[in-house]
């Protein structure tokens, strides 16, 4: 049953991602999708081209070609007219997605003639980045309107466009924007802090595998926000951009092979038996392989290192399939936590996959995706965490209760509930101090056997038994020893005084109201070592035999051997 609805809750999950993400862009006009969309044509720039003379020859851009056909290079892209004034009170940006190029110049034509210029390298474009990996040029002020906009995009890699998600907006939007993006990404953020220190926190006492998994994930996903979300131009604006997006990468392909190794080590070992362990630590293998690879080759092979990191990434949903059913098969405890948590992660996972393939259009949620359906993985991971603790020491408890048992049953004479004589020895040899040993004999007791059967004469020794226990202080150690024969170690300095002791023999009611005697032989001494106990064992030995030869219904004492006699 529960496996079923987390499955069924997965599809939905996938459904309502779909639908998100493919929605028409008016619905979203939240976060980084602000202002007004503008239309852009291309042209491959060739040497000797100058941007005031394109600005005042739109026919010469191609506005019908799809971007991805154009392939890689340096090129003039050109935006629809605008006809809006940049006042002071109301200044205008054009923002665009951030994308791989190594340089991005902004060039704005002015209704009264003018030209202004901005040129940035890869690090000029970082300096431009705002929340949500959006690159923003503000428009110079001018008294006259904006005519057009023209970017000159230097060493385009137009792995799926080559000027992504172009708006006009204004700096107020833009703020807006900021903050909107600013609370997604610190509450993400905060979230991952929480789970991280939480989760240590709780491995320093518990040392299961997986919370070091857990951390690695989520602590890599953190990176992820930061790098992804801009902010790590922010925090350091001499970075190129195309550094950023390959910290970004990494971090990705790292936060994924983590949540492998997490689910390989949260999942019961079962699951993971034979083939499925070796795919999952193929697939580890190969996005941190990915992960790095991209990092590294990026700058000299960008399309061969972003179609290969696509098609893995687009390969992990095959191993998570079979993990699944695995675990459905398995008939796991977690499945259904995990069903629910992964469902939006691997629906985003597969949507950006496709994207990169070309086979999905860029929107801005879809770039930014990984945070949120993340930040539920992390949470619904977080409480399948505490569900797995749960588990396991309810388990531990079991077994803490099952030894307890298992020992007690081999610690107890079963049919008193006393001490039988291997445990009264371990747990009576080594006491500090004077102890005092009472060895107590039911006289006569085969007569007792023969009167009531056996039946009635265990009966006796269960009563027998809980006299002695009866009589005796709480410190006090009381065993069966065999037979008719009992023990009882106590503490000199809390003696068990032989004659009480006997009366109350005496005055139990004994089944068919038999009665009952028994005789006492009592010695006292240090009880330290083995041979000590032998000491003490054959003086009460001694005194008991010579309370039988005095007529039995007695008590009687003697003084131990020295060790050496013993010896």
């Amino acid at each position: 049953m529960g496996s079923g609805r987390g499955l069924l809750l997965w599809a939905l999950g996938l459904l309502c991602l779909s639908a998100a993400l493919l929605a028409p862009a008016p619905s979203r006009a939240a976060g980084g999708v602000v202002g007004t969309p503008l239309r852009v044509c291309i042209l491959p720039a060739e040497p000797g081209m100058d941007p005031a003379t394109l600005l005042r020859q739109p026919e010469r851009f191609d506005c019908a070609t799809p971007q991805a056909e154009f392939g890689s290079g340096d090129y003039w892209v050109l935006s629809s007219d605008i006809g809006e004034r940049s006042r002071a009170r109301r200044p205008l940006t054009v923002r665009i997605a951030s994308v791989w190029q190594r340089g991005l110049d902004v060039h704005v034509l002015y209704a009264d003639g003018e030209v202004a210029t901005e040129t940035a390298d890869a690090s000029g474009i970082s300096r431009h980045i705002e929340l949500g990996a959006i690159v923003e040029h503000e428009l110079p002020l001018r008294k006259a309107e904006v005519v057009r906009v023209l970017w000159h995009v230097k060493d385009a890699a137009n792995l799926r466009g080559i000027l992504i998600g172009p708006r006009l907006a204004t700096r107020d939007q833009s703020t807006q924007s900021n903050l909107v993006m600013g609370a997604v990404y610190a509450a993400f953020g905060g979230l991952c802090i929480a789970l991280v220190v939480y989760n240590l926190a709780l491995w320093g006492a518990l040392r299961h595998r997986f919370q070091l998994a857990y951390c690695a994930m989520v602590g890599g996903l953190l990176i992820y926000a930061v790098s992804s979300s801009g902010a790590l131009a922010w925090l350091w604006p001499e970075i190129a951009n195309t550094t950023r997006l390959r910290v970004n990468h990494l971090m990705l392909a790292l936060s994924g092979a983590a949540a492998l190794v997490f689910a390989r080590t949260f999942f019961e070992a079962r699951v993971f038996e034979g083939w499925m362990g070796r795919l999952t630590t193929a697939m580890v293998v190969a996005l941190v392989t990915a992960g790095f690879g991209f990092f590294l080759f990026a700058p000299y092979a960008i399309h061969l290192a972003d179609r290969l990191y696509a098609l893995i990434f687009l390969a992990v949903p095959a191993v998570l399939a079979p993990m699944l059913w695995r675990a459905w098969r398995q008939r796991s405890n977690y499945l259904w936590l995990f069903a629910v948590a992964w469902a939006l992660p691997i629906s985003t996972a597969v949507a950006r996959a496709l994207h990169n393939l070309g086979l999905i259009p860029w929107n801005f949620w879809l770039d930014n995706s990984t945070i949120l359906s993340m930040a539920a993985e992390a949470l619904i991971s977080s409480l399948a965490i505490a569900y797995r603790i749960r588990i396991l020491s309810r388990e531990r408890d079991e077994a803490i209760t099952a030894e307890t048992m298992a020992r007690r049953l081999a610690e107890t004479d079963p049919l008193t509930g006393l001490l039988n004589r291997r445990a009264f020895l371990e747990h009576s040899i080594g006491r500090t101090g004077r102890q005092t040993l009472l060895i107590a004999d039911i006289d006569h007791f085969k007569r007792v056997n023969d009167t009531l059967g056996h039946d009635g004469g265990d009966e006796v020794l269960r009563v027998f038994a809980r006299v002695l226990r009866a009589s005796v202080p709480a410190s006090a150690l009381v065993a069966r020893l065999g037979g008719e024969e009992f023990a009882i170690i106590t503490h000199s300095d809390e003696p068990v005084p032989a004659e009480a002791l006997l009366a109350r023999l005496r005055a139990a009611r004994m089944p068919f109201d038999l009665s009952v005697t028994a005789s006492v032989g009592v010695c006292s001494g240090p009880l330290a070592t083995e041979i000590e106990w032998k000491t003490l064992y054959r003086g009460a030995d001694a005194a008991l035999f010579d309370a039988k030869a005095a007529g039995r219904d007695r008590a009687r004492a003697a003084r131990p051997e020295t060790p050496a006699a013993a010896a």
